[in-house]
């Protein structure tokens, strides 16, 4: 009962919390007005300025701010026990992270919908806006550069996840261009949508279908970053009704559905145990088999201040104020929508954080097949069996395939009590993560091409500040990064040609070209936290113009600003595996660790040096600004 003690808890409290804290935010704080004149009526476009119900809106920011991050970080974190993860993920996403996310999609709504790094010229300095800028294009190459390879990597795991996935972008441009035209509810046509989504997992893998799904997981790496950096491309230069809105609504209904059966599976699996591991056991207990607080014995780096940086989505997250002040802030036709949307978001992430870390140390104690040497042996694990078998040491569970694997086992089990097929929950679950993936990869780089543009103004590199000629630089970059090897293999792609033929080259493809994404990830926890710390400079600045209280936005920022340049700090100087001072030396992840400090340093001394004069003083206003742009700032 503990385990649905904790979630029926966490539900309870986000809902208060939304009730109590959020309104409070958006009543006497934001003191968001319903008259108020918003971007996309203002500069409706038709484009990126769409006037859109708040329902839609949610769908499309929880879907793009979620991604795999409330996953991967809460699956890995359980390491150090269920406790700190749990307190973190529940005081972080009420405290901080919706706080962050709220304001942040406040203040560009108040600024023509622009992102916060051109928000940031205006209410620290002109020079920040640069080095906002600049930390917001490396975050954002970073997140395109990987989610190709994050996306291909879950499509070989679950190759039943293919079709459904891929099926939900022309059922998507139907019903945008259907309620563009026709102007109809959206109710019927996402019902249909959703029955059509949930038929696709259940027989999309039979068959013919099977055999497609089979071929195109075992695609190379590289061909599916291409494939899905193309999509990206034409998903973020087309109109966000046309495929956007559409698919980011219908991909919430089916991921909130999925979360209603994890949470009913969780419900039954309390009350009368989950499903029968075999013909010949009875349903086994549902408890929670990890210990509450697990310092040591495993090989993790140190829990302070590493686990508030491996749980970023979920807590807070720096990439969700691009989400916020790049393509939310542009779309919602009333002002007092955003509650809903940045707070109301963020707690829903949360929750889904909070199932994770569940699923991770509960549902896998539910049964898990055996593995030896990656082999099933034929025999099942439970209890605090399961949970070891995953969680035995740090580089045992690290990495996407461990953390992914854990939550979709762990969930799939709550599923499964409910007396739902293996093959089914193991699908629907796999398709959730790919379809979280999906949606947050082409709603970045239509926030990479807002940067890129901003930056072309800034610059002064005309081609740049043209949407087509900013998606294709960013996608050029991300492509670049990602083509690259993840590792430096004794023969490179020309000597295993010459050597092993077009057939060891077309095997060296497939084992190292299209993983170079991983050769920066490691920066982005630390980085992505750096960015909500700095998100939340530019919020206290705009509020301090205003003389708005802002303590309580004035603690988290200085906890956001310390924490990550801390961990950053560590991973640079110390242990035997420092990037700078270890053992192996790695001077591409030292060089941009040192200049993303250097860049957070840079910004704070410009805010130290402007607060003082700040106080009570109103920056210029976006449509000033926007007067001196050839278009008046509408692509901002």
């Amino acid at each position: 009962m503990q385990t649905l003690a904790i979630a029926l808890g966490s539900l309870i409290l986000y809902i208060i919390a939304y009730n109590t804290y959020g309104r409070w935010l958006a009543r006497k704080i934001f003191k968001l007005d319903p008259n108020a004149k918003v971007p996309s009526i203002e500069l409706e476009d038709g484009e990126d300025y769409v006037p859109t119900q708040k329902g839609i809106v949610f769908g499309h920011h929880f879907t793009s701010i979620a991604g795999t991050g409330p996953i991967v970080g809460p699956a890995l974190a359980v390491i150090w026990g269920w406790l700190p993860a749990l307190l973190w993920v529940l005081f972080g996403s009420i405290l901080i992270g919706a706080v962050h996310d709220f304001g942040a999609l406040v203040v560009s709504m108040r600024h023509r919908g622009q992102t916060v790094g051109d928000i940031a010229g205006r209410v620290l300095s002109p020079r920040a806006r640069l080095l906002f800028l600049s930390i917001l294009f490396m975050a954002l190459t970073i997140v395109l550069a990987i989610f190709g390879l994050v996306i291909a990597a879950v499509f070989k795991m679950y190759p039943a996840a293919i079709f459904p996935c891929l099926v939900q972008i022309p059922i998507a441009v139907v019903i945008g261009v259907w309620l563009h035209r026709k102007g109809v509810n959206i109710l019927i046509p996402s019902i249909i949508a959703l029955a059509v989504m949930y038929l696709s997992v259940a027989y999309g893998d039979s068959g013919f279908l099977g055999t497609i799904n089979a071929a195109m997981a075992a695609w190379p790496t590289i061909v599916w970053v291409a494939v899905l950096l193309i999509y990206s491309y034409v998903a973020s230069v087309l109109p966000v009704w046309t495929l956007l809105q559409p698919r980011d609504f219908i991909n919430s209904l089916q991921l909130l559905s999925a979360l209603a059966l994890i949470v009913i599976g969780l419900i039954v699996a309390a009350f009368v145990g989950g499903a029968p591991v075999d013909e010949t056991t009875t349903r086994p207990a549902l408890e929670i088999a990890a210990e509450a607080y697990r310092p040591s014995g495993h090989g993790a780096p140190w829990i302070f201040p590493f686990l508030f940086v491996t749980i970023a989505c979920g807590a807070v997250s720096g990439f969700h104020c691009l989400v916020s002040s790049g393509t939310s802030s542009k779309q919602l036709k009333c002002e007092t929508d955003a509650q809903f949307v940045g707070y109301g978001s963020m707690l829903t992430e949360g929750f889904l954080a909070v199932l994770v870390i569940l699923a991770c140390v509960a549902g896998l104690g539910l049964g898990i097949p055996e593995l030896v040497d990656g082999e099933k042996t034929g025999a099942m694990l439970t209890g605090a069996d399961a949970y070891s078998a995953r969680y035995g040491t740090w580089a045992g569970s690290a990495g996407l395939g461990p953390k992914v694997g854990a939550f979709v086992d762990g969930a799939a089990n709550f599923i499964k009590a409910l007396g739902i097929p293996a093959s089914f929950a193991v699908a629907l679950m796999g398709v959730f993560v790919a379809s979280f993936a999906a949606t947050t990869l082409d709603t970045a780089c239509r926030l990479q091409r807002y940067v890129t543009q901003e930056l072309g103004r800034v610059i002064k590199v005309k081609p740049l500040t043209n949407k087509h000629g900013a998606t294709i630089f960013a996608i050029v970059i991300a492509g670049v990064i990602a083509a690259l090897p993840a590792a430096a293999p004794e023969t490179g792609f020309f000597a295993t040609l010459s050597c092993g033929g077009l057939a060891g080259a077309s095997e060296w493809l497939n084992t190292y070209s299209g993983k170079g994404g991983l050769l920066l990830w490691p920066l982005f926890g630390a980085t992505n936290q750096l960015l909500g710390g700095l998100a939340f400079l530019v919020i206290l600045f705009w509020m301090h113009r205003r003389n708005i209280p802002n303590w309580f936005v004035l603690i988290p920022a200085t906890f956001m600003l310390i924490l990550p340049a801390a961990a950053m700090i560590l991973q640079l100087f110390v242990g035997p595996k420092a990037w700078l001072t270890g053992d192996s030396p790695n001077y591409l992840l030292s060089a941009f660790g040192l200049a993303a400090i250097a860049l957070e340093i840079w910004i704070l001394f410009e805010a130290f040096a402007a607060w003082p004069k700040a106080r009570g003083v109103l920056e210029e206003s976006a449509d000033e600004a926007a007067e001196s742009l050839p278009d008046g700032g509408r692509s901002c």
